[in-house]
C-alpha cells in the first residue's frame, strides 16, 4: 500500500489499520450520475480496493451539469463505462467493474452480498426499496442519498436501526424521477457525505449516522438530523431480526 497518498487521512488519527480495511474493500454504488460520481470520486480517492458501479443507459447532454466523471465528447455511450475510464485516469490502483443495467437485473443480489458496503444514488423508489431489500438480505450496509434541487436527504442503514422503507413507507407519488431539477454542486454534496458514510463503516473509525436522517437544504444552508425508528411493522424489515456486520479487521478483499 502507497501510504505517502494517503499522508493527509492518516494524519487526522485515521490510522494503518483502517486504511488496509478500506483498501481490501468492495463497495457497489448504484447510480454514477451526479450523486454516485462524487461519492465514487471520493471513495477511490480515501483508498477503497474496489469499485462496482451499476447504471443503466448512456450519457445525455443534459448529465453534464453534475455528472463530473462524464465527458462531453463521449455523449452517447455507457455512462459506467465513462465513469470507469476516469477514475482509472486518476486512480490506477483501484479495481472498478462496471455492470450497464438497472437493480431488478438478476444479477445484482449476488454483487450486493459480494461488497461491503452499497451506496444508493438511483433516482427513483422501485429501484430505491429495491437495493433496501438486497441488503438487508444480505446484511450489507446501505447509505441512502438522494437530492432534489437544493435540497438533500442521507440515511445509513446497518440492519440495527431503521431502513428505508421505515422512514419513507410508501415512497414519493409526485416525485418525477425523469424530470427533478439538479444543481451539480447539491449532488456533489451529498455524494461526498455518503462517500464519507462508507469509509466510517468499513474501517470502524467514527460512528456512522444510523437511526438518523439528515435532512438539508443548500438554499440557506439549513442543516438537520432528524432521529428516525424502526418501524416494526415495515414490509421490508418488520419481521427480521437485526443483523450488523462488523467492520472488516483485515486488508483481505473481497467475499
Amino acid at each position: 500500500m502507497d501510504t505517502q497518498r494517503f499522508t493527509r487521512q492518516l494524519m487526522t488519527g485515521f490510522g494503518p489499520g483502517e486504511q488496509e480495511r478500506l483498501n481490501g474493500a468492495t463497495v457497489l454504488v448504484a447510480g454514477v450520475g451526479g450523486v454516485g460520481g462524487a461519492a465514487a470520486t471520493y471513495l477511490a480517492a480515501a483508498g477503497i480496493g474496489r469499485l462496482v458501479l451499476v447504471h443503466p443507459g448512456p450519457l445525455e447532454k443534459a448529465d453534464l451539469n453534475r455528472q463530473t466523471l462524464m465527458r462531453p465528447d463521449r455523449i452517447g455511450e455507457s455512462r459506467v463505462l465513462i465513469a470507469a475510464d476516469t477514475l482509472r485516469t486518476h486512480h490506477s490502483e483501484i479495481a472498478v467493474e462496471t455492470w450497464d443495467r438497472d437493480l431488478f437485473d438478476p444479477l445484482l443480489p449476488d454483487l450486493v452480498a459480494a461488497a461491503d458496503a452499497v451506496i444508493d444514488a438511483r433516482h427513483n423508489f422501485p429501484e430505491r426499496f429495491q437495493i433496501n431489500r438486497m441488503c438487508l438480505d444480505a446484511g450489507v450496509p446501505l447509505v441512502v442519498a438522494a437530492m432534489n434541487a437544493t435540497e438533500i436527504q442521507l440515511l445509513t442503514v446497518d440492519g440495527s436501526g431503521p431502513c428505508l422503507r421505515c422512514v419513507f413507507a410508501a415512497g414519493d407519488p409526485d416525485w418525477d424521477p425523469l424530470g427533478f431539477p439538479v444543481f451539480g454542486a447539491v449532488a456533489g454534496t451529498v455524494g461526498c457525505l455518503a462517500a464519507m458514510e462508507v469509509i466510517k463503516l468499513i474501517s470502524g473509525f467514527a460512528e456512522p449516522s444510523v437511526g438518523r436522517l439528515l435532512v438539508a437544504d443548500l438554499w440557506d444552508l439549513d442543516f438537520r438530523s432528524l432521529p428516525v425508528a424502526r418501524d416494526p411493522a415495515c414490509a421490508d424489515c418488520g419481521l427480521r431480526q437485526p443483523t450488523v456486520r462488523a467492520p472488516r479487521q483485515d486488508g483481505a478483499s473481497g467475499r
